[in-house]
């Protein structure tokens, strides 16, 4: 058997049409979606297929949106009869790895993101944020650049994406001020289209709630492993993957150490379950040139029969 990694997105991988044909071919596919309306109270189906895309992008309904789209698309992988050895998430995809190792049940993976939705956008609405992404820098010298700006208000780095893409979050005038300082030594910045400052200071008034919230929720030993963002690390016992899972909302995302782990531990074939490919992406321009590892997306039901029967 293969060595499998399921690889699961988050926000921004949305777009407007995404799941329609799984939602039309498969029943369990609907009742997944049943589910997390119930849950959410967001007519979903709708808004996945139809749109508009400014309301799907909010976060309080692209949180459970993107996440339905992800454990339709891992439900229709191991109904098929593939199961990764490992998985990871980027952010809220988290919350599919978390699913497609046993921690967490798919009704309980819905109550999650939908109320970790709502304690975000709460949060960035209190809290006006910003978001770049430093484009040609390595870690340290865009933390140095961070430290600097630090003076000015909240600045961090959100995300480690690639060895030279990283991106920084916090307040807007701290935010910009630490871009220009990178710009200044010929990095590329570009401003995020976000709705808040993620994995930053600013939201740390949702994580008491959050916590509290986690400890009604069952999480079980993990059956296969999970690296996650805070540690890119795997984690065995449930009550400190709940603190990981509380630690994330504010914590920097470790991807680029997640996928160096991954190529460690030679993995051979690497599949993004649900929308969009942007960490297909980015794995692309990260594995070296001479890795032997195959790459999919399975987003809808063609590149999800072209998986399956490439792998069976």
């Amino acid at each position: 058997m293969k060595k499998i990694a399921f690889l699961f997105p988050g926000q921004g991988s949305q777009s407007v049409g995404m799941g329609q044909d799984l939602y039309q071919e498969y029943g369990f596919v609907r009742e997944l979606f049943d589910m997390v309306e119930e849950i959410s109270k967001i007519n979903l189906s709708k808004l996945c297929f139809k749109g508009p895309m400014e309301e799907l992008t909010m976060t309080v309904n692209l949180q459970p949106a993107v996440t339905v789209i992800n454990l339709a698309c891992l439900a229709a992988i191991k109904k098929a009869g593939l199961t990764p050895a490992l998985s990871a998430g980027h952010s809220l995809g988290e919350y599919g790895a978390l699913n497609a190792a046993g921690i967490v049940n798919e009704e309980n993976t819905f109550k999650l993101v939908y109320r970790r939705g709502g304690l975000m956008q709460r949060e960035s609405l209190k809290n006006k944020g910003a978001m770049h992404a430093i484009i040609g820098m390595n870690i340290e010298e865009v933390s140095e650049r961070v430290e600097q700006a630090a003076e000015n208000g909240i600045v961090s780095v959100a995300n480690h994406n690639m060895e030279k893409q990283i991106v920084i979050t916090g307040e807007p005038k701290a935010v910009e001020h630490a871009s220009s300082l990178a710009a200044e030594k010929g990095a590329r910045t570009v401003p995020l289209q976000v709705s808040g400052a993620w994995h930053s200071e600013l939201i740390r008034g949702a994580e008491k709630e959050f916590r509290e919230f986690l400890e009604t929720i069952e999480f079980n030993e993990p059956q296969t492993t999970v690296l996650f963002n805070a540690t890119a690390d795997s984690c065995i016992e449930p009550q400190e993957i709940r603190e990981i899972m509380t630690r994330q909302l504010c914590s920097p995302v470790k991807w680029y150490d997640i996928m160096q782990k991954l190529l460690k531990e030679e993995v051979e074939t690497f599949v993004e379950v649900g929308p969009g490919k942007v960490l297909t992406g980015l794995l692309r321009k990260t594995k070296p040139k001479d890795y032997p590892g195959k790459i999919y997306s399975v987003s809808d039901l063609k590149s999800f029969e072209k998986f399956v029967n490439e792998n069976l």
